[in-house]
């Protein structure tokens, strides 16, 4: 049976944390987005593509391993992998990476941290974790 990403909402996600303290909500936007924009509460940064080379991290997968029994266990079935990213595009390229490289319970965020632009080119207007006005800091 072929592993395919799940799609989960900001809130269910949210829940899905709170619920399992094995999951690991991982946040894959760049350095700067994640300190300055600000990121969810409790998430873990491993960004998927970084300044200064904007190229995709060749070490993402081995980073997230080591976040699972710090990188002891081959066995990861078990841990929900929870992606976020801004809108939900770059967390599904490196969803779909994971289940790639082996993860079979791997879930995008949909709308991502602060959601699709608006008419007025602002997000967080119509959807997104902060949107939803779920936990979230910044620097």
């Amino acid at each position: 049976m072929a592993v395919e990403l799940q799609t989960i909402l900001p809130k269910a996600a949210w829940q899905l944390c709170q619920e399992n303290s094995r999951a690991l909500l991982i946040d894959v936007r760049s350095s700067m987005e994640y300190l300055f924009v600000g990121h969810a509460v409790g998430s873990i940064h491993i960004p998927w593509i970084d300044e200064p080379d904007w190229v995709v991290n060749p070490h993402f997968t081995t980073d997230v391993r080591k976040l699972i029994l710090g990188g002891m266990s081959e066995d990861n079935n078990g841990v929900p992998i929870i992606l976020i990213c801004r809108s939900g595009k770059r967390s599904k390229e490196a969803g779909m990476k994971l289940i790639e490289d082996g993860f079979s319970n791997v879930f995008n965020v949909e709308e991502g941290f602060e959601g699709e632009l608006d008419e007025q080119h602002h997000r967080s207007t119509s959807g997104g974790w902060r949107f939803h006005d779920l936990p979230w800091e910044q620097c």
